[in-house]
């Protein structure tokens, strides 16, 4: 663990235990990003969940754009349904190029259980074999589907949020910015937790942070390699990058979460700053002591914080 960092006491230990990214090859290609991502899904399927109790788990797919390959997802519906319910369309995180709707599974579940809606998860291809604009697409796709299927869901198609953390944080934010642009499908509400959002990594948080635990400068740098590939140093689309949009008026309401010691945080709140700016209603939260994926400790009292608030947030967003 770096010196010097405030970290909460209970997640000290955790941080000393991860290994730190250090600067990678301009030119790793393909076969290293797979054999990161191997390791990522090693470790996370160390941190245990899956619980699917009470609920009803379907897996399905949707074709995906302009002949894209099919989208697949996972659906959780709870098996006592009261009615017409909300839904929330999940996109893991794990740089754009890890993840997975299976390692995401409990994140997923407990939403659908503890509100009592209709969760759909989305896989959506991974860079650096698909980089942008494929994973926004999917996710597009997906939302698509679940506005088509909504009269067999029993969904209320005016109460569909999206919920991401990290870089399924940026894609929701990219999500919602394709959605406005393209007349819909609508979403209500967008939750950006830790979001990963602007390419050009040159906020303090960014240039600071730089030997921090699961995610520093270094890290951000060669997922946004492979995301954008050589696009990198030219124009972006503000669908993979979204900081870099000119205009944010007209988006669905937004809660931003950050953590203290993560060089995402700056592109957070400046995101939810902008955003306010825009006229688009905001609650942005910065969690002291923490890091980047520090709520794996999950019997940390401020790891629970940041999950219970996720529940109020979404319950008072999709009116339940």
């Amino acid at each position: 663990m770096a010196e010097g960092y405030r970290y909460d006491p209970e997640l000290a230990d955790f941080a000393t235990s991860v290994p730190i990214s250090g600067p990678a090859a301009p030119d790793s290609g393909v076969a290293e990003a797979v054999a990161i991502r191997v390791q990522a899904q090693a470790f996370m399927a160390m941190a245990g969940g899956g619980d699917t109790t009470g609920l009803i788990v379907e897996e399905t797919s949707v074709p995906g754009l302009d002949g894209a390959p099919a989208v697949p997802m996972i659906v959780y519906r709870p098996e006592v349904q009261n009615g017409i319910v909300p839904a929330v369309l999940s996109i893991h995180g794990g740089g754009f190029f890890s993840g997975s709707i299976v390692g995401d599974l409990d994140g997923s579940a407990s939403l659908a259980r503890e509100l009592g809606v209709v969760v759909v998860a989305v896989e959506y291809r991974l860079a650096p074999e698909h980089q942008a604009p494929a994973a926004v697409e999917d996710c597009f796709a997906a939302l698509g589907w679940l506005h088509e299927e909504a009269g067999r869901l029993q969904v209320d198609p005016d109460r569909i949020a999206i919920s991401g953390g990290s870089a399924g944080g940026g894609i929701s934010a990219g999500l919602a910015l394709m959605a406005r642009d393209r007349g819909g499908p609508a979403i209500c509400f967008q939750f950006l937790a830790i979001p990963e959002l602007d390419h050009r990594l040159d906020t303090p948080s960014m240039r600071q942070f730089v030997d921090t635990p699961m995610w520093n400068r270094h890290a951000a740098e060669q997922s946004w390699r492979w995301y954008l590939g050589t696009n990198l140093g030219g124009e972006v689309s503000p669908y993979a990058s979204p900081s870099r949009a000119a205009d944010l008026a007209g988006l669905p309401p937004a809660y931003i979460s950050v953590m203290e010691f993560d060089p995402l945080r700056d592109e957070g709140i400046h995101y939810g700053l902008s955003l306010l700016e825009a006229g688009v209603s905001v609650e942005l939260h910065c969690f002291p002591g923490t890091f980047h994926g520090s709520g794996l400790v999950r019997t940390a009292a401020v790891s629970q914080r940041a999950e219970a608030e996720r529940f109020v947030v979404l319950r008072k967003a999709l009116a339940l």
